[in-house]
């Protein structure tokens, strides 16, 4: 039996926004009529009618579940060297906790009308609540390794752990251009290009990551010695980092996480390629951690393909895409229909999942939110109500 749900708004993302428009459903989720307030008005309809606006389910391309044990245990705005060595002294935990953690973390990002997820793993933990989850899972393995050498051995482990959470989907990805050798990323790469997979990457998320790549100098110094890593093999390329690492990638898709420092000649740079490029911003895990906002306007003029992600409840207080929407919008007076695509479509699009999600649309099954706007199209709160 269909169900029939409008509100003050509807946003397909695909068309223009339908002012008291109606939305049929199959109990299945599938969208079966998108109608104007006309259309509907002399059908006769049991139309349940909501305050707000009705938005498809959101898309959040870049999270770490089996980080979700952490959440308020690193302090902010100490910059990312010293947040990443806090990670490393600190993930371990006991297995129970991470799994009731990564749980709970799943149950609030469904909650928060989340529909997808493009999700890092380092280890098999979090597949048991990957396959029960109402939420389609993307899992990208890390691999992480600079020393040359051992390029061989640690694609080796990645592949290992991909298998392992078969039947679920899943690729092998480059963690960021400071923990992947040359040698590393090219068989990540041909792996990439063997599978038709897409690739996820940590970029730019801080100057000293540029720092380390034009001159081998900055923050990630003290990290190699934290680490106790001999680098002495290590030329620095003298260019930035995105324009040192970006070649070794050949032709896959690839989502570029954060981008906090990209500049436009990083861009012009990247636009230069062959690859399809998605760009991954995560608002609040940058404030969290760096206590800075990218270059929204530069992105948007350069007519990039925005994604949002949450990162980890490391470096989170939420999961929650509506909140990362609601933060822009506060701090870069973003557009509410631009966010929306940044948080929908373009998800779906990098994701191969727009054929389900991303928009309203007939055919698909999306998810159904309902979220409070003004009437100047602001974002009012950050709670979602889910509706399908």
């Amino acid at each position: 039996m269909l169900k029939y749900f409008s509100a003050d708004w509807i946003f397909p993302v695909s068309s223009a926004p339908i002012k008291n428009g109606v939305v049929a459903i199959q109990p299945n989720g599938e969208i079966i009529q998108v109608l104007t307030e006309a259309e509907a008005a002399n059908l006769g309809l049991e139309i349940t009618k909501y305050k707000g606006a009705i938005v498809p389910g959101f898309i959040n391309t870049h999270c770490h579940l089996e980080l979700s044990h952490m959440i308020d245990q690193i302090p902010e705005k100490i910059g990312l060297v010293n947040f990443v060595q806090n990670i490393i002294k600190n993930r371990q935990a006991d297995a129970e906790e991470i799994r009731q953690a990564m749980m709970a973390a799943d149950a609030q990002m469904f909650e928060n009308g989340i529909v997808s997820v493009g999700d890092i793993a380092n280890q098999i933990a979090s597949k048991e609540i990957k396959q029960s989850s109402k939420i389609y899972y993307h899992t990208f393995v890390e691999a992480m390794g600079f020393n040359p050498q051992r390029a061989k051995v640690i694609m080796d482990y990645a592949l290992g752990l991909m298998d392992e959470f078969k039947p679920l989907p899943a690729s092998v990805v480059p963690h960021a251009p400071y923990s992947v050798s040359k040698e590393l990323f090219t068989l990540i790469n041909d792996t990439a290009e063997k599978d038709n997979a897409f690739i996820s990457i940590h970029n730019q998320e801080t100057t000293n990551e540029n720092l380390f790549f034009e001159d081998k100098s900055g923050g990630f110094l003290q990290l190699y010695k934290f680490l106790g890593l001999d680098i002495s093999f290590f030329k620095p390329s003298g260019k930035t980092s995105l324009q040192t690492w970006l070649p070794y990638i050949k032709k896959q898709k690839t989502l570029l996480v954060h981008n906090t420092v990209s500049n436009k000649a990083d861009i012009e740079f990247a636009k230069q390629g062959q690859l399809d490029l998605y760009w991954c911003l995560c608002p609040q895990a940058n404030l969290y951690i760096e206590n800075e906002l990218p270059n929204i306007d530069l992105l948007i003029e350069e007519d990039l393909k925005i994604t949002l992600g949450t990162d980890s409840l490391a470096s989170n207080h939420q999961l929650n895409i509506l909140s990362e929407m609601k933060t822009l919008q506060a701090y870069k007076n973003v557009d509410f229909e631009k966010l929306l695509e940044w948080a929908t479509i373009n998800g779906a699009e990098f994701l191969g999942l727009d054929n389900q999600f991303g928009s309203i649309e007939i055919g698909k099954k999306p998810g159904l939110n309902i979220v409070q706007l003004t009437d100047g199209f602001k974002i009012e709160s950050d709670v979602v109500k889910k509706l399908f």
